[in-house]
């Protein structure tokens, strides 16, 4: 699974002193929490169904520039995962793969305010907004396997780490049971092993995983979204009036 999120370049345009600063009302920040939820879409769910979300939670801190450009910086924790046991495909049922993962999150965006924005001023409290921004995350999907918790990336299930075919990271064939690794020196199937076809899960009498067949689908790239609902505090304090 390679998780891939859309980024965008802002454009940040300092404007002149606020608007608020005559009525000595100086705002110092906007500081918030988000909660809401996160879904996966991608090679184990193919139709973007939306019938798995996951627990998503952020802090942001915003700052205002003039009454129409502000600069945020957001950070989120969020949880995806799906399985093929979801599928309504027959293929994908008896591939029977499944994954869970943290995904870490750090956004820096500009906003733009469509009208005059004054914290603190009664007469220009509210504006829409649209928002640019970029931003990084790390992830680090798991399955379970006999109750058993294990971390994909180390295992390398499609051959990554014996330099299978000379495959990168998440290519899209099975390499077979009989990799390095796959098997123990009495022959027995090693954890990688058992994790890289589990179609004898759902059908003893049935193996997927024979070496260069189709396990996954390379143009179906993973993606997450996470969708959240917020409240800010703003953090402010009152400049002295000065003596004429």
């Amino acid at each position: 699974m390679k998780l891939k999120t859309l980024s965008f370049l802002f454009f940040l345009a300092l404007a002149g002193s606020a608007q608020a600063q005559r009525y000595d009302y100086v705002q110092q920040g906007e500081f918030g929490v988000t909660l809401g939820g996160a879904h996966y879409f991608g090679d184990l769910n193919t139709r973007a169904a939306l019938n798995r979300p996951k627990p998503a939670i952020g802090i942001m801190f915003r700052k205002q520039f003039g009454n129409y450009i502000g600069l945020r910086v957001a950070a989120h924790y969020a949880q995806v995962g799906y399985s093929d046991v979801y599928s309504k495909n027959d293929y994908q049922k008896t591939r029977n793969l499944s994954f869970n993962s943290n995904i870490w999150e750090l956004t820096v965006q500009g906003d733009f305010n469509f009208f005059k924005f004054i914290p603190g001023d009664a007469d220009h409290l509210f504006t829409p907004y649209v928002t640019l921004g970029a931003g990084v995350f790390t992830y680090d999907p798991y399955a379970y396997i006999n109750g058993d918790k294990e971390f994909l990336r180390p295992l390398g299930t499609e051959g990554q780490l014996v330099g299978y075919q000379g495959r990168k990271p998440y290519s899209t064939t099975y390499a077979g049971n009989n990799q390095p690794g796959f098997r123990d020196a009495f022959g027995n199937l090693t954890t990688a092993g058992l994790l890289q076809d589990r179609s004898y899960e759902i059908d003893p009498n049935t193996t997927l995983g024979v070496a260069g067949r189709q396990r996954g689908w390379s143009k179906q790239k993973d993606q997450y979204v996470i969708a959240e609902l917020g409240i800010s505090f703003n953090i402010s304090s009152y400049r002295c009036p000065g003596t004429n």
